[in-house]
């Protein structure tokens, strides 16, 4: 039995399972299960070194996926639903037990290495430098990490990752091992995947028209891996598409759970 953490809403119809990405936690997606759960059984996913996830001592994303696996069955497939980070989860775990999976949809990445792990770094140094001894409430934190981190949403996203235990805080996230493999976590595990064959199920990209991380230069891997996938851009939308545009990535992914 997996030891991940979830948390279910609803108790009728499909199975819909949300992953989160880097620096995130199955609640992100609290509002968008919610409001599918009176017609689908929704799970959110705190992934390995995550939220109240445990922390294994390495970062791969084969053993990862198999585990987010380990909480289906083929007699009750699954649409599966990753955020970035998430959604190459999602796609490894399509690809590897396609027998779970009855839909697919990735939200903003793309099966590519990517070389942006710059910024990453930048957010796991400034969260590994704070004293949290020297914390006395969660404001103190916001403005210790502004000069690294000026953008009040994204720094609101990380400190989401901040707990409070009794008169002390500390970390939820494992910065430790998440900092030192950022590589892999922006790598595609092309040599993993050998010999894995394309997933033929339905697959959707959403998009934030405002983000780079699908672009039409990755089209070919997408089909490649991919072949029956289809692609829609959100507008006004960046790399947090369902965050930032709610209502209509909710609209997107209804039908596309409720296609047969």
């Amino acid at each position: 039995m997996s030891a991940l953490h979830t948390t279910s809403h609803g108790d009728r119809g499909s199975g819909i399972v949300f992953l989160h990405g880097l620096f995130g936690q199955g609640r992100n997606w609290t509002q968008i299960a919610k409001a599918l759960a009176p017609d689908h059984r929704t799970l959110l996913v705190d992934l390995p070194h995550h939220g109240r996830s445990p922390w294994p001592e390495h970062f791969d994303f084969v053993e990862i996926a198999d585990e987010v696996a380990s909480l289906f069955s083929p007699d009750d497939p699954v649409v599966l639903v990753g955020h970035s980070l998430g959604g190459k989860v999602a796609m490894v775990l399509a690809l590897r037990h396609p027998e779970l999976v009855s839909r697919l949809c990735v939200v903003d990445v793309s099966p590519v290495a990517y070389g942006n792990s710059g910024e990453f770094a930048g957010y796991i140094t400034a969260m590994k430098g704070m004293d949290l001894d020297a914390l006395e409430q969660r404001s103190d934190a916001d403005a210790v990490l502004e000069a690294a981190v000026p953008n009040p949403t994204v720094r609101a996203f990380l400190l989401q990752n901040l707990r409070r235990e009794g008169d002390s805080w500390r970390w939820q996230i494992n910065l430790d091992v998440l900092g030192d493999e950022l590589a892999e976590l922006s790598a595609w595990p092309e040599d993993d995947l050998a010999g894995v064959t394309a997933y033929a199920g339905p697959v959707l990209w959403i998009a934030g028209a405002t983000s780079n991380y699908v672009r039409d230069d990755y089209v070919p891997a997408m089909d490649r891996w991919f072949p029956a996938n289809r692609r829609v851009t959100i507008k006004n939308a960046g790399h947090w598409v369902h965050s930032e545009q709610p209502e209509v990535f909710l609209e997107v992914l209804r039908q596309f759970a409720d296609a047969r």
